[in-house]
Formats: structure tokens, C-alpha cells, sequence
């Protein structure tokens, strides 16, 4: 169920920082039309730190409600708090979700038993396909290899991990540990066809949520073996993958949505608009693109 391009989508806020309902929907049929292969909401581009639960768990419901099933859709249930992170996935699973992304558990910085402890709790309990998330360099801690192939095999309902430590050693090291099952989903946009290449079935991705069709091509040309083909896409996507960076993701996403008409550019605190330089280099590399601006 989870292959291809999976899209780490934005929460739209009103000019009052409310969830900005109607351009929710209209993103989720946006991405169904663009050929988009799944849909994350609440996860890191999200911006689910500054979510409350109420919010969390109306943008799942409402997602869930729009999609109809048309798309999968993986709810973003991560905390440091194993208690909150098991609610959350609990939610997920009784609104109909396809599965559940969990972050590993930041700032308290737990052990490797810890994590294991934490995802055997979840997976367990919750009683939905969860989906590790690895992300050290928002977290501050690094889940390795031997601990994934241990959770996966203890907990049945874990299948997989979206990998954003952008490190190829340990994600090859991973594939060398579980069986042909497993499902891995790059979480850097920049490799995923080095990523793919070593039993990898897709990518949770920012670009996307600018770009969705292509992302699609690039993530099925691979799964076809036509690496001639993605590796060509894959350079292609290089310099907006890296502008999508320029400031904290979504800062830029929501800023090319915004400039695209697709969506009003509302962040919230701590997450404010791009400086006027930054700004300008990055409409630079969108016109490049050929994207179309209303401004």
C-alpha cells in the first residue's frame, strides 16, 4: 500500500491561524489529480508541533473524509511522550487511518531500549500499521539499524521506517537486517533513488507538495527499474529540493503555495515568513522551474 510518492503536506492556517479547512480538501483532490501515491498529514511539514490535539486530529478526520479512500492516508502521531504518541495512533486507527507515522521521541533523548520499549508499547496497543520515523537531525537522536530490525521483528504491526537520517550507510545497513516485507520510504528528497536502489518502495516528500506529478514519475520510473529514466528526474528536482531547504521546512513550501495561489501563506509562530533576500532567490529558482506565480 505505501509506495511512490508520498507527500509530507502542509496544514493551510487562515490569516487567524486557524486550519484553513476548504484549502485542505481542495489540496487533498489537488494531489489525487496530480497522481500523488499517498498522503501524510500532521507529520514535520505539517507544522504538528504547534497543533493542538483538537487540530491534529480534525486535520486526520478531514483528510480521511475528503480522500474516501481514493488515497492512502498515514497519520503523523509522534511525541516524546509514549502515552500522547499511543493516543494519537489509537485516533488513527479508529478514523480510518492507513497507518501511523511515529517520530522517535525528542528532547528526552531515550536509549535504544528505550525506543524499543517505546514503539513495542505503541504497536501493540494502537493496533494499526505503524511506521517508524528517523530524523536525527530535528530530534537529536539517531534510532540505528539493529534497533529497527528488532522492533520489526518483535512488533508485528511496525512495517517500516521513513529514513531522514540522509545517512546511505546506515539505511543500507537496515535492508541487510529485515526481509523483503519491510518497508522503506526515504525521507530526504534528494536520494531517493540511491534510497530505492537498495529495496526502498518510495519517498515521504516535501517537493511534492510544489511539484507532485513529477515526484510520482521519478518514484515510478524507479519502481519499474528504469533507473536511466528516475536518475535523470532526480537531478532535474536537485536545485528546488535544496531551495525547499533555503529556510525551516514549510517555511518554503508554504511560501511556493502561497505564490502559486494555491494556498495563503499563514505560518505559525515560531515559523515566520522568509527574509526579502532568501525570498528572492527562491522566486528565482521556482521561475526556473517554469512554475507558475500569480506574483
Amino acid at each position: 500500500m505505501f509506495k511512490g510518492s508520498i507527500v509530507a503536506l502542509v496544514t493551510p492556517f487562515k490569516k487567524n491561524k486557524s486550519i484553513d479547512e476548504d484549502k485542505l480538501r481542495f489540496l487533498i483532490n489537488w494531489h489525487i489529480k496530480n497522481k500523488t501515491d499517498g498522503i501524510l498529514v500532521c507529520g514535520t511539514t505539517g507544522e504538528s508541533a504547534t497543533l493542538t490535539h483538537e487540530e491534529h486530529r480534525f486535520v486526520v478526520k478531514t483528510a480521511l473524509d475528503e480522500a474516501k479512500g481514493r488515497i492512502p492516508i498515514i497519520a503523523g502521531a509522534g511525541s516524546n511522550s509514549t502515552e500522547e504518541a499511543l493516543s494519537l495512533s489509537v485516533f488513527a486507527r479508529k478514523a480510518g487511518a492507513n497507518a501511523a507515522l511515529v517520530i522517535t521521541p525528542y528532547y528526552n533523548k531515550p536509549t535504544q531500549e528505550g525506543m524499543y520499549r517505546h514503539y513495542k508499547k505503541i504497536a501493540g496497543e494502537a493496533k494499526l500499521p505503524v511506521i517508524i520515523y528517523n530524523v536525527p537531525s530535528r530530534t537529536g537522536i539517531n534510532i540505528l539499524p539493529s534497533t529497527v530490525a528488532r522492533i520489526y521483528k518483535d512488533c508485528k504491526n511496525v512495517i517500516g521506517i521513513k529514513e531522514a537520517s540522509a545517512n546511505m550507510a546506515q539505511i543500507t545497513k537496515i535492508m541487510t537486517l529485515v526481509d523483503k516485507k519491510f518497508t522503506l520510504l526515504s525521507g530526504s528528497d534528494e536520494i531517493v533513488v540511491p534510497v530505492m536502489s537498495v529495496g526502498g518502495r518510495g519517498v515521504v516528500s516535501v517537493v511534492a507538495n510544489i511539484l507532485p506529478r513529477r515526484t510520482h514519475d521519478l518514484t515510478a520510473h524507479l519502481l519499474k527499474g528504469n533507473l536511466r529514466e528516475a536518475a535523470e528526474i532526480q537531478l532535474e528536482l536537485y536545485d528546488l529540493i535544496k531551495a525547499l531547504f533555503i529556510e525551516t521546512n514549510p517555511i518554503p513550501a508554504k511560501t511556493a503555495l502561497s505564490l502559486m495561489g494555491l494556498i495563503d501563506l499563514n505560518l505559525r509562530l515560531p515559523l515566520c515568513p522568509m527574509s526579502k533576500g532568501n525570498l528572492k532567490t527562491f522566486k528565482g529558482i521556482l521561475k526556473k522551474y517554469k512554475i507558475k506565480l500569480k506574483n
